[in-house]
């Protein structure tokens, strides 16, 4: 399995453990992501630190962890992006509708914050 699912009390990381995320493992995340939704998981934090691509099948993937959580009235983080994704989810001006940290603890922090809202 090319990602690793930790899930916790009011959300789950999902971390991509492979350095692309294209169409030989997009179809799989987008599968996990199902699973997930289907379990009620609402907050869901996408970790893509060991990526060092990814096409545009896998910026479906993230375009449907996004969905889902905003269909679940929860919040899907994306982090950890390396510059040459970062500098494709600009080209493609996702980070205008994604929520984008550093890393997995700044993700958790802002999601602890959220919750005290």
């Amino acid at each position: 399995m090319e990602f690793q699912v930790t899930k916790k009390a009011d959300h789950s990381v999902i971390k991509v453990l492979s350095s692309k995320l294209d169409t030989n493992n997009a179809p799989d995340l987008k599968s996990e992501l199902v699973v997930l939704g289907n379990e009620n998981v609402k907050n869901i934090i996408l970790d893509v630190s060991e990526c060092q691509y990814i096409d545009s099948s896998g910026l479906s993937s993230i375009l449907v962890a996004n969905r889902l959580c905003e269909d679940a009235i929860g919040t899907f983080i994306l982090c950890g992006l390396q510059p040459d994704v970062e500098h494709l989810i600009r080209l493609s001006m996702l980070h205008t509708v994604l929520l984008i940290t550093k890393s997995v603890d700044e993700a958790e922090a802002l999601l602890v914050k959220k919750g005290e809202l």
